[in-house]
């Protein structure tokens, strides 16, 4: 099930973009096998088996600092198409699972590295978050009002510019390995993944439609016709009426004539159309801008949080949310039409699959009674 299916992954437990990629893979079919800490790692750290993004994962613990917990890692490793983890740079290699050691274990394993900064430079051993990480790769500035960049979620650093690359770079070196029998060590930087991301922004700034400054170019609020709205209701409503065709669907959809209005890409226009827009939109509900905008050429959606998300027809229909243990939680993404990936099982708490995990990894039962009597504090 899933087109990761027979693909054997250890997931060295960490938090952010590290449990969030070991989830992407699992989705679609990998066994992944997190080795968890008995000691957690600084930072929020979540149960397990409270944790979506533990779901369809195994979960092993192993004590590290001793020479048999470092030896049945490594005889994991011999066993695993890919490994990787989220520790600053030369922490693995002390604990004696770095790159080096593994691929000598494992000529063929692809070993993913997930940091901030990556894994060389100035700052490589530096302490950050999502945060300092899209700063200092461009992302950061292009977001919020005029005044100061906004706080955005950690979707665009840790998820999209970490999680997201390291996942296409650890499966390209698994399609490379596949042909040349040789693993190698995938080095995902979040500062690289989210500046990577700002490439159209570099293209529109080439040629001569984008500026550094915020709220002055059409994707970034300042264009009226695409910005959100308050409504009546005091929810919100998001417009993206970028194409000509578009903003003509809206514009009739809203009463207006466009010959009546200043040219839609003037930005001198910009500020006095969207005070005409916010008036216009809190005439109604949220709601009842659905009724009449939604499912047209207007580029229209309401603005859902994320328990109003699930319920919407069009999430109905596509499953994109389901439910495991009573918990909604988005669905396994993208859909395969063959490969179906099947429901996840729910997050196991730590270490509850040790046993079962090493016996079917090939270890004896003297080996495992000796592993779990001895996976106290590491």
């Amino acid at each position: 099930m899933g087109p990761l299916a027979g693909f054997k992954i250890i997931e060295m437990k960490g938090i952010g973009p590290g449990p969030y990629a070991g989830m992407l893979l699992a989705d679609m079919g990998a066994e992944v096998i997190v080795v968890e800490r008995s000691t957690a790692p600084s930072g929020i750290v979540l149960p397990s088996a409270m944790d979506v993004n533990a779901r369809g994962k195994k979960s092993i613990a192993l004590n590290l600092k001793t020479d048999a917990g470092k030896a049945a890692l490594l005889k994991l490793v011999s066993n695993a198409d890919a490994l990787f983890e989220g520790f600053r740079p030369g922490v693995a290699e002390r604990l004696g699972f770095g790159p080096e050691v593994c691929l000598q274990q494992n000529p063929k394993l692809v070993y993913g590295r997930m940091t901030g900064w990556g894994q060389t430079g100035p700052l490589a051993n530096t302490v950050g978050h999502d945060i300092n990480y899209i700063a200092l790769s461009g992302a950061l500035a292009g977001i919020g009002g005029t005044d100061k960049p906004t706080v955005p979620l950690n979707l665009l650093g840790d998820y999209a510019g970490g999680s997201l690359f390291l996942v296409v770079g650890m499966l390209a070196a698994l399609l490379e390995a596949s042909k040349s029998g040789q693993g190698q060590v995938v080095d995902a930087a979040i500062t690289e993944g989210s500046a990577s991301l700002m490439s159209l922004f570099y293209t529109l700034s080439n040629l001569g439609v984008w500026q550094p400054k915020r709220q002055s170019n059409f994707l970034d609020g300042a264009a009226h016709f695409y910005d959100t709205y308050v409504t009546a209701d005091e929810k919100s409503i998001a417009i993206g009426a970028i194409e000509p065709d578009f903003y003509q669907a809206l514009l009739t959809l809203l009463g207006l004539a466009s010959a009546e209005l200043p040219p839609q890409n003037d930005p001198a226009h910009w500020p006095v159309l969207k005070q005409k827009f916010a008036s216009i939109f809190k005439t109604k509900t949220r709601d009842e801008w659905c009724a009449i905008l939604e499912g047209t050429d207007a580029c229209f959606a309401p603005v859902l949080d994320y328990t109003e998300a699930p319920k919407h027809p069009h999430n109905i229909a596509r499953e994109t949310f389901i439910e495991i243990n009573g918990k909604i939680q988005p669905a396994p993404a993208p859909k395969f039409s063959r490969s179906r990936c099947k429901k996840p099982a729910a997050p196991r708490a730590e270490g509850a699959d040790t046993a079962t995990v090493l016996s079917g990894w090939g270890f004896s039962d003297e080996e495992i009674a000796v592993l779990t009597s001895a996976s106290g504090a590491d």
